[in-house]
């Protein structure tokens, strides 16, 4: 499976990007997919995931309420809205796939993008 992420950038505090991930390759391996980032000098945090076979996506407290995952199965394709962006929410964000829910809940996807980069200034 291989991942592309894009739609990353620059925004203003308050504003609005939406990121892309598509899947490539062996997609039924792809069942579960979720997001992560990661700041400099921190460690990687999920963002949220979703089962691609249905069922609603779960999101970290921190983006709760401001950040919504979508998909289309058609694109083989993964969305994450992130709306009022916060200067916190700068970081590296990452696409992760894997046919195990417990694996992506953990953080041990198999398969995993390049990134795409989130800067919210002040």
């Amino acid at each position: 499976v291989q991942l592309v992420e894009s739609g990353g950038g620059s925004v203003q505090a308050g504003g609005s990007l939406r990121l892309s991930c598509v899947a490539s390759g062996d997609t039924d391996l792809a069942n579960c997919m979720a997001w992560f980032r990661q700041a400099p000098g921190k460690e990687r945090e999920a963002v949220g995931h979703i089962s691609t076979g249905g069922g609603s996506a779960a999101y970290a407290d921190s983006v709760k309420g401001r950040f919504t995952i979508s998909q289309d199965n058609a694109k083989n394709t993964v969305y994450l809205q992130m709306n009022s962006l916060k200067p916190q929410d700068t970081a590296m964000y990452y696409c992760a796939a894997d046919p195990s829910f417990a694996k992506i809940v953990l953080g041990r996807a198999n398969y995993w993008g390049q990134g795409t980069q989130v800067t919210v200034s002040s």
